[in-house]
Formats: structure tokens, sequence, C-alpha cells
């Protein structure tokens, strides 16, 4: 039996890996390493999860279909008129984000590494009467000759730059997919988050930089004894100094930074989010 126990996008580290890289028959490229890794775990039972939290395809789209824009939660007020905007989901996972864009009149592409979340996502789409691209691969190979300033605004949500070794080459990429004049939503898990345990005491690991093993995100929505066979994902944590510089070298005017209670309001700073323009 299924046990919902832990929300999406909690991770927990479980050892950190020492040394300058990680070796595998792949090669001891720190990126790609990471990328092999996350791949296989993203991969591993991920169909299966999303129609355990959201529902099958249909019950989602129903929902969404309610009120598309409600589904973008927070950052609805970001998405005013954007029929035929050109809109770039980086990490868009199973698509709860980029069918409700859709909807609204947007040309979405979807980027992620996962076979099984793109399964989702098209189902979703399909169920919504919609349509969405999706790209399956390592953000690091998109295809720049096809993508260089191509997108109105590139959107990433859910807490997705842990998965990235390079923040400052991430973000350049990010930067060469947006047209002149676009826009950059990044929102992401506030750093100081981590350094807060579930019972609030103070956790001493805010300026970590080891890559590092920690849970599959959605591990503990599965039986004890099924989770023994989860994959580990390989995580990197940025200070909130990290991030924001890495935004602004890479050449985006940033424009608004808000900060976000938990999701059961606590009085903590648990998300952000970041509004910037090229």
């Amino acid at each position: 039996m299924h046990k919902a126990r832990a929300s999406i996008g909690q991770i927990v580290v479980k050892k950190r890996i020492r040394g300058i890289g990680l070796v595998y028959k792949g090669g001891t490229n720190l990126m790609n390493d990471q990328s092999i890794i996350n791949k296989r775990a993203w991969e591993y039972r991920a169909y299966e999860f999303w129609n355990i939290r959201d529902g099958t395809p249909m019950e989602k789209a129903k929902e969404i279909l309610k009120d598309p824009k409600a589904s973008l939660k927070k950052h609805q007020h970001h998405f005013e008129s954007i029929e035929e905007m050109k809109i770039g989901n980086i990490c868009g996972s199973n698509g709860r984000k980029a069918v409700p864009l859709s909807l609204l009149g947007a040309d979405v592409t979807v980027f992620d590494i996962s076979e099984e979340n793109k399964k989702y996502a098209l189902e979703l789409a399909d169920c919504a009467n919609t349509s969405i691209d999706f790209i399956v691969g390592d953000i690091y190979d998109i295809d720049l000759s096809k993508y260089t300033e191509h997108f109105d605004i590139l959107y990433l949500e859910g807490g997705v730059l842990h998965y990235f070794n390079d923040i400052n080459k991430f973000m350049d990429i990010l930067f060469s997919l947006i047209k002149l004049g676009g826009k950059l939503i990044l929102s992401d898990f506030h750093p100081l988050k981590r350094c807060i345990s579930s019972d609030f005491k103070y956790v001493p690991e805010y300026f970590d930089k080891n890559l590092q093993k920690g849970d599959l995100a959605y591990k503990n929505y599965f039986d004890e004894q099924e989770q023994q066979d989860f994959p580990d994902v390989s995580v990197r944590f940025f200070t909130l100094s990290e991030i924001i510089n890495s935004v602004i070298k890479s050449g985006f005017t940033l424009q608004q930074f808000d900060e976000h209670r938990g999701w059961n309001n606590e009085n903590i700073p648990f998300e952000f989010t970041i509004l910037a323009k090229k």
C-alpha cells in the first residue's frame, strides 16, 4: 500500500560525495555524471508517483480545466496576456504548469530529463485537449542552434537548481535561450530552508558546496520496503548570493526578488521567486 508521507521537492541528504568528481564507466565529468544519476532516479516509478499524487492525467486535466490560471498559483500574475508567446518550461516535470500555460494560449516547450515525466505530461495535455512540446535530455545539452533567443519567457519552479552543479553555466544557457526583452521567472527553494529542521532547529550547512547524494523527492510516497530499491539523486545546494550573482553575471537584469512563506504558512523563508529581464 502506498503512503503519502512527504512533499515533492523535499531533498534528504544522505552522504556527501568527497573529491572533485564521480567515477563511472561513462567518465569522470562531474556534470555529465550528475545528469546520468538524476536521469536514472527520475525515470524510476515517476509516472506511477504522479498518478498517486496528482491523480490520473484525466483527473488532473479536469482539475486544471476548471481554472488554468489558478494552477499557476503564486506566479499567475506573471502570465497576463501570454497568447502566442513562446514559453520554455525548464525541468517542467509532469506538465502541471506547461499544460495550463498552453491552455492560456502560449506555445510551450518543456525540457526535462525524465521519459516518465514526459509520458504523464503528454497524456495530461491530450486529456486537456491542448498540446505541448516535450524535449527529454540534459539541460546542458540543449540544441542552442535551434533554441538560441527562441523564448519570450523561461519558467522554472518547484526546486530545480540543486540538480545542476555548475550554476553559472546553467544560467548562461538560460540567458542564451531567451529573446532580447524576454524574461526569466525562476522560483526555487530558499537556501535558508535547508538550515531549518522539521522541528525548527538550526542545521549548520548553509555554505556547503559539496556534491551530495540525496533521496529521490517522491521516495517517501511509497512503502518503506519499496523505498530500499529507489536510486539516489545527486545534488549541489547553493547560497542565496550564488544564485543571485549567477543571474546577474549571465547578463540578466534583476527586476524583482520575492521570498515566500512555507506551504502551511510557516513564518520562515521557504521559497523565493526571481524575475529578471534580458
